[in-house]
């Protein structure tokens, strides 16, 4: 990773590509959901490769199993069936290398900004040896001048920064963003967007993102997951071959908008999908 806020930020966006290497293997992964009363079969066959320093967004309608993949990816719950691996070792349990953004941040209301970010060393016993890269990571996220500030304090797009924040000090090789900018206004969420992609760009950090928002996923995404309804299987894995920064008006984002748009209607059928425009 590049010293300092000032030389992280020179980073060219357009200039970034993912590399070759497959980091992460989702083979033959299912995940049922058992009761005493019914079965529900969350997800079915999932298999995905993703390569290091690359963005994939996942998208389908409410219920199809984008937050499930998510948290197994994460090692927050397992599959009855199949392998997920990072680097070649089976993901079993929560590991800083998968570092993960929830909706809401999840921040401790009654911590600082400054302390919210230290939280994830002191999580690992390694404050002490980390805690001068702090500032680098409050400057990485444009939070200068907010270290003293608690969560009740700072906007809600503030609050999702310091939460990427905090998952990136561990320096993860993998950032998993659960709608992080689902309760956004839209001035706000284009503002993250565009500091997520320039945070990947000057760490080269290797993101997966659920959202509901078509427009999101295709301006930060290298591919697009497109998944049907319960049970979820991936329908169709779409390459966004657009150069950063993306124009939303420009002709061959418009193009790939529409084919998008069409694809996700019949992957979502006879359910209503939950995009926005």
């Amino acid at each position: 990773m590049a010293e300092g806020g000032t030389e992280m930020s020179k980073v060219n966006i357009r200039d970034y590509k993912p590399s070759d290497e497959v980091i992460l293997r989702i083979e033959g992964v299912n995940r049922i959901y058992k009761d005493e009363e019914s079965e529900v079969t969350a997800l079915s066959d999932i298999n995905l490769e993703v390569r290091k320093g690359e963005f994939i967004s996942i998208i389908g309608a409410s219920g199809c199993g984008k937050t499930t993949l998510l948290r197994l990816i994460a090692g927050l719950d397992k599959p009855q069936s199949g392998e997920l691996t990072l680097g070649g070792e089976k993901i079993v349990k929560a590991d800083p290398k998968r570092g993960y953004v929830f909706q809401q941040g999840g921040l401790f209301n009654w911590l600082t900004v400054e302390q919210n970010i230290a939280s994830g060393l002191k999580a690992r016993h390694v404050y002490k040896e980390k805690k001068a890269l702090i500032p680098e990571y409050i400057e990485m996220v444009g939070l200068a001048g907010f270290e003293n500030s608690y969560p009740h304090q700072i906007s809600g797009g503030m609050a999702q920064r310091v939460a990427i924040a905090r998952a990136l000090i561990n320096e993860p090789e993998l950032l998993l963003l659960d709608e992080p900018m689902g309760a956004l206004d839209n001035f706000t969420r284009a503002a993250l967007q565009d500091k997520i992609l320039e945070i990947r760009a000057n760490t080269g950090a290797t993101m997966i993102l659920v959202t509901h928002d078509i427009d999101e996923a295709l301006y930060l995404s290298d591919r697009i997951v497109i998944m049907t309804p319960r049970p979820g299987r991936i329908s169709e894995v779409i390459d966004v071959n657009l150069y950063h920064p993306r124009q939303r008006n420009a002709s061959d984002y418009t193009r790939l908008r529409n084919k998008l748009l069409e694809k996700f209607h019949l992957a979502s059928e006879p359910m209503e999908p939950e995009y926005s425009i």
